[in-house]
């Protein structure tokens, strides 16, 4: 069974949904969006300080990485059949991925975007110039 850039992002989103929902991470912060019922996690506008609010972080960067994985399931689940079908992926995706991997780095330089995801793009790139 061949290793795909699909599946590394795959399973790079199933790591973050297991973080997000892990006691030893966001859990307590989960733990508080189950209660909710999944409805409402938080005031959404009427937290940002335009609109006179106080965000609640924690709440706000667990909402983000679950949601991040959820969004890499589905990409990765897409650029594995694109792998299998043409076993190359566009040109322009290579790129296009590689630009927003760059801008995480930037924003949050001591992350997974930067340990994982930053060296994924760069192996995408070498794969795609060398073929």
């Amino acid at each position: 069974m061949k290793l795909t850039n699909g599946k590394i992002v795959t399973f790079l989103g199933v790591s973050h949904v297991l973080l997000a929902v892990s006691p030893w991470a966001f859990g307590a912060q989960f733990k508080g969006f189950a209660q909710n019922g999944f409805l409402k996690v938080s005031e959404g506008l009427l937290e940002f300080p335009l609109m006179d609010g106080q965000m609640d972080y924690e709440v706000f960067a667990t909402f983000w990485f679950f949601y991040f994985g959820l969004l890499l399931i589905p990409l990765g689940l897409l650029m594995h059949s694109t792998e299998k079908a043409t076993m190359k992926l566009p040109k322009r995706f290579v790129w296009t991925y590689l630009v927003v991997v760059l801008i995480g780095v930037y924003m949050i330089p001591l992350s997974g975007m930067t340990f994982l995801m930053l060296p994924h793009a760069l192996y995408m790139l070498y794969r795609y110039r060398k073929s």
